[in-house]
């Protein structure tokens, strides 16, 4: 059987097999009904596209760098999925990297993947704005949850549910809070941490104590529960819903139990904020547009296009983890 090859879909489709190789390399240039005539074929006759071929003619690798701090955490996964199938939809695959949580790593594993991707996804980067920009220089790149001048940027932008879950806690009654923040190196804790303490600030009958920074573990969270307890807080905002879910494991330690004795929101709404018992009062990230939207972004890059920072908000879940505050003997 002859090997099926882009001339020989062209002929039985009687277009260009220049059209056909547009539909696989540059698929924004073809006519949907085209490509998905294209597609069809190819799948019929088992052709697939020659990347390293591709490559050598379009001077692209078709192949999309992907860098995140810690593939553990729950927030990543689902991102990671997003951006695969986003990329998948312009025939781009994705080379996945962790850089666990350091700064040399970030740096090294970039400049050893650059000669191999079009382009990059830097998701919460930990390294100062000016050694990133300096690294990311002469590669085309774009940066989730950090905002670093001069750098496109897609965000996820908490800052208003987070004050409206403060806002319930308040009207539930509960009048001592602690702001449990993020890593220190975490632009998206310093936003969260700000907009908690904006919340706070002008409140004269309120009690408010601000505890770390924090990792965004489990086991940390867990080790902060003392420092609450300490505080008197009766209502806690986590960095994220990893650490409240070690925070209610780490009261749980001490004898007390969520939303009896404290009440606690986190931040994402992964997974596991779902699944726990009781549920997790939290904020809900855009994660899914977060992933297309970091695609759409970097082709944009790509094809020379000006580009601005995209700000998704995320939306505040009540769940089971809130309650009014519960009356003590004294």
């Amino acid at each position: 059987m002859e090997r099926a090859t882009i001339y020989s879909i062209a002929s039985s489709l009687g277009i260009s097999a220049s059209t056909v190789s547009r539909a696989f390399s540059r698929p924004d240039m073809v006519k949907s009904s085209v490509r998905e005539a294209v597609l069809a074929k190819a799948e019929e006759v088992g052709y697939q596209p020659n990347r390293a071929a591709r490559g050598l003619a379009t001077g692209q690798t078709g192949v999309f760098g992907l860098l995140i701090p810690d593939i553990t955490n729950p927030f990543f996964p689902p991102f990671v999925r997003a951006v695969q199938h986003a990329a998948g939809q312009y025939d781009s695959e994705i080379l996945l990297i962790d850089s666990g949580r350091s700064q040399n790593a970030e740096e090294d594993l970039v400049r050893r993947i650059r000669p191999q991707v079009d382009g990059l996804i830097i998701a919460s980067p930990r390294l100062p704005s000016g050694r990133l920009k300096k690294l990311l220089t002469g590669i085309p790149s774009v940066v989730v949850n950090r905002a670093v001048r001069g750098l496109p940027a897609v965000l996820c932008d908490n800052s208003t549910a987070l004050r409206q879950a403060a806002d319930h806690l308040y009207q539930l009654r509960h009048r001592k809070f602690a702001l449990l923040r993020g890593p220190s190196t975490a632009w998206a804790a310093v936003q969260r941490a700000r907009a908690v303490r904006e919340w706070a600030e002008g409140r004269t009958d309120i009690e408010f104590t601000e505890l770390g920074p924090i990792e965004a573990q489990f086991a940390d969270g867990r080790a902060a529960a003392t420092g609450v307890v300490d505080s008197g807080a009766t209502a806690i905002l986590a960095f994220d819903d990893l650490m409240a879910a070690g925070v209610i494991a780490g009261l749980s330690d001490l004898g007390e139990t969520v939303p009896r004795d404290r009440s606690i929101v986190g931040c994402d709404d992964v997974l596991l904020a779902q699944t726990m018992t009781p549920s997790l009062t939290t904020v809900t990230a855009p994660l899914t547009d977060l992933g297309q939207q970091a695609v759409t972004t970097l082709r944009a890059v790509l094809a020379g296009q000006p580009v601005r920072d995209l700000r998704l908000q995320g939306e505040l879940a009540l769940r089971g983890t809130v309650a009014p505050p519960r009356r003590r003997r004294r």
